[in-house]
């Protein structure tokens, strides 16, 4: 992502496609009887706004209302990670650190992406074109030399490196290479099983 020079013209532009956003989910919500189709995934759009502006605020908002319309969205790591951003820059670590394994859990190479590490693919399973070791690069705006993340990226950093977030990183990924090859059915039945409990505990 690149600094943007906030005059107030392009605050005004950035708002302004903020609104017609807005506008466009609220039509959708009407062409469907009061219900959100969106299936041009307007959705996802805001958050990327709001850390331009920095209005995290805002962006916070945005989010809760996002969580509250569609609780089970299952969205994309990159939207995640804006989340995370959002949580981080409004003073929420704690809610942000689950942001930040969601991300992790949607794609695990997106961290590597963004501090500027070798991307290696790993034998296992992707079942999801956003899990894939190329998603990061043909979709993610984001990285540690982006001046306006210099906090959240060395908060980031401490986690990404820290005990914990390597323990559930190593047994994510063996689980997700076993998956790849494993032909037992009880035996991939369990393994989807932890994986699940990995993922809720976090």
């Amino acid at each position: 992502m690149k600094k943007i020079e906030m005059t107030a013209q392009k605050e005004k532009s950035i708002r302004r496609k903020i609104d017609n956003i807005k506008a466009g989910l609220a039509a959708d919500k009407k062409i469907w009887g009061g219900y959100h189709h969106d299936g041009k995934g307007l959705r996802y759009l805001p958050p990327q706004y709001y850390i331009q502006l920095q209005d995290y605020a805002g962006g916070l908002r945005y989010l809760r209302w996002f969580n509250r319309i569609f609780p089970r969205d299952a969205a994309y790591p990159d939207f995640f990670l804006e989340w995370a951003i959002i949580l981080f820059k409004a003073g929420k670590k704690k809610e942000g650190k689950s942001m930040i394994f969601r991300t992790f859990f949607y794609n695990t190479y997106l961290f590597d992406w963004f501090f500027k590490l070798p991307v290696i693919p790993i034998e296992k399973e992707e079942y999801f074109i956003f899990e894939q070791p190329d998603y990061p690069e043909k979709h993610s705006i984001y990285s540690c030399t982006d001046g306006q993340l210099e906090d959240f990226s060395l908060w980031l950093q401490q986690l990404y490196c820290g005990e914990e977030f390597r323990e559930v990183k190593e047994e994510y990924i063996n689980i997700q290479m076993r998956l790849k090859t494993e032909t037992d059915s009880e035996l991939v039945h369990y393994l989807k099983s932890r994986k699940s409990q990995i993922m809720e505990r976090h």
